[in-house]
């Protein structure tokens, strides 16, 4: 778990990361820009690591603003 929010901070603090979708699983980080391309990736990870549960975030370019209403 220590080595999970390693990597998402790792990633939140990262440039390269900005704008896309990332999947986080097996202790590797795996980024695409599209979700297509995501999808893809998690199915891929999924298959190889099996009774792994990957963590899916989206990290936003650093000038977006998000709106969130309940």
């Amino acid at each position: 778990m220590a080595n999970q929010k390693r990597l998402i901070d790792l990633i939140y603090s990262n440039s390269k990361y900005f704008g896309r979708h990332v999947v986080i699983i097996h202790g590797k980080i795996y980024s695409a820009k599209t979700g297509k391309e995501a999808s893809r990736i998690l199915e891929k990870a999924v298959k190889k690591y099996p009774l792994e549960t990957p963590t899916i975030t989206y990290v936003p370019k650093a000038d977006s603003l998000i709106l969130f209403s309940l």
